[in-house]
């Protein structure tokens, strides 16, 4: 059986949380370290953030890639063979008032497998965050099309329970100033409270337009995060 974290609150956590439930299918390594299938993103976690846990972190780490660390992972000793590529810290905000949605502002459509191209080519171009080619998996997706491009979408990531978090919210520069993510925020936001679970996301905290706008749509900043990308 994997090793577990004393929880203090579930979103202290995140990663390792997300891991043993909603990515549990999903979940590679071992009791003290544990890792998102590739294809699906980068994130990564220990057990305890001690010496033996991050030095089991390491063969987790793919020789050409990187893997993503949140909370006190990202704050460890790092093994040797491991390299710290780049640090900064996340306001984690919480959706303590949603705001609610409005179906009709945006002319909008659930995204999918036939979708999934130029999903990765959106995100690549507006980098929201890590986005792989299955990404698209770990929850449900919404876009808006125009003239049958993709030009906006909104998903869900990270998965425990009580709390999903609401990610890959994106739209084409060219599009910009419509309120598009916001509309699509409002619809994500909305399915999750629906089946009785509160919305959260994650926002460089240097970001403090982003923050302000997350503000409007219902969320406050719960914790602030350290986070380390690695490499070998």
């Amino acid at each position: 059986m994997l090793a577990r974290r004393r929880p203090i609150h579930p979103l202290d956590h995140p990663i390792w949380n997300s891991l043993h439930s909603g990515w549990s299918a999903l979940a590679e390594g071992g009791e003290h370290a544990l890792r998102l299938e590739q294809r699906h993103g980068p994130f990564a976690a220990t057990a305890t953030a001690d010496p033996e846990a991050m030095a089991a972190l390491l063969p987790l780490i793919p020789h050409d890639g990187e893997l993503w660390l949140l909370g006190q992972d990202a704050r460890a000793i790092l093994p040797a063979g491991a390299r710290l590529a780049r640090t900064a810290t996340l306001a984690q905000m919480m959706a303590t008032r949603p705001a609610p949605a409005d179906p009709g502002a945006v002319d909008w459509v659930v995204l999918g497998e036939a979708d999934a191209a130029e999903m990765l080519d959106l995100a690549l171009l507006t980098k929201p965050g890590p986005f792989r080619p299955l990404t698209h998996r770990l929850g449900r997706f919404i876009g808006v099309r125009e003239d049958g491009r993709l030009i906006a979408m909104a998903g869900e990531r990270m998965r425990m329970p009580g709390f999903a978090e609401v990610s890959g919210v994106c739209t084409h520069p060219d599009w910009r100033g419509r309120r598009l993510a916001g509309h699509l925020m409002r619809i994500v936001m909305q399915a999750i409270v629906e089946r009785g679970d509160t919305p959260f996301l994650h926002a460089y905290a240097e970001h403090d337009r982003t923050i302000a706008l997350y503000r409007t749509l219902g969320f406050e900043v719960r914790a602030a995060l350290p986070m380390a990308v690695v490499t070998r």
